[in-house]
């Protein structure tokens, strides 16, 4: 009998894992040089985890933005109806993005979308809960359409074997810990304040196709720029600054060459852009 094993290379401490006390007042990692390290493998993993290339050329060019858009405000709204994990659902988006860059075809109807989207949830779900969810109940509300359970189970072995059952994915949200991990001068009041507000920005931007063609690093750095930056006095948030700037992959760094006075000098031209849809 072949295993049902994947295989994914599984670390001891997972750098796609993000555990929080619900106090801020731990973590998941011991010491800096654990969260470093977690931080490094998540920049090493995450292009492996990321849509096709040409995905937001696909989505506009398939009229497939608005549908995409509708899928995950209802993974949003999932997340919120049935308590589940950030983590659930930044995994659930990132399959639907993989998924659907892989089938760059045009035939795509809007139940079709909605099967993959239920199909995406069901197999988060199971990879990051502990408790059973009956398929009926992830479909309960905001669908257009209904589907049997053997349907939607087709189209999760479907998902899977396509997305080569790797679904341990490195998204925006794995980086918040290993972010907030180094704030340790910030009160845990302060802290557990700024994790939410990354987080939540985070969450509200799934929906913006926009987003899906930068890495989830600079994503989540340009999140966290934004939040302290409105949040932390000037001193704080310039010591901060030079923390975060110095996490970002050189390959995403604007050269001495390219600097200009109407450019971000931390960020490329294309990073950039993402503070301006984040503002």
């Amino acid at each position: 009998m072949d295993s049902l094993l994947c295989d994914e290379v599984w670390l001891t401490t997972s750098p796609t894992t993000t555990i929080l006390n619900h106090d801020y007042g731990g973590s998941f990692y011991t010491t800096k040089e654990d969260s470093q390290q977690a931080f490094d493998i998540c920049l090493q993993k995450e292009i492996g985890y990321m849509p096709e290339s040409q995905y937001q050329d696909h989505l506009q060019s398939s009229g497939l933005i608005l549908a995409r858009f509708r899928a995950m405000q209802w993974l949003l709204k999932s997340q919120r109806r049935l308590n589940l994990s950030c983590q659930t659902v930044f995994n659930a988006a990132n399959y639907f993005d993989r998924f659907l860059s892989m089938n760059q075809c045009k035939g795509w109807k809007y139940w079709m979308v909605e099967l993959l989207a239920i199909a995406c949830l069901s197999v988060a779900y199971k990879f990051g809960e502990t408790t059973h969810l009956p398929l009926h109940e992830i479909q309960m509300e905001d669908l257009d359409h209904s589907f049997q359970s053997s349907l939607i189970q087709r189209m999760e072995l479907t998902l899977l074997k396509t997305l080569g059952w790797r679904l341990g994915s490195v998204t925006t949200y794995s980086y918040i810990e290993l972010l907030m991990w180094n704030f340790d001068s910030l009160t845990s009041f302060l802290l557990g304040e700024l994790t939410t507000r990354v987080t939540d920005l985070l969450l509200s931007n799934l929906s913006d196709s926009k987003f899906v063609e930068f890495r989830p690093c600079v994503v989540a750095i340009s999140a966290l720029r934004c939040v302290i930056q409105d949040s932390l006095p000037s001193p704080t948030y310039n010591a901060h600054l030079d923390y975060i700037t110095r996490l970002i992959p050189e390959d995403q760094k604007i050269s001495k060459t390219e600097k200009s006075n109407d450019v971000d000098l931390t960020f490329s031209p294309k990073v950039y852009c993402i503070h301006v849809i984040f503002g």
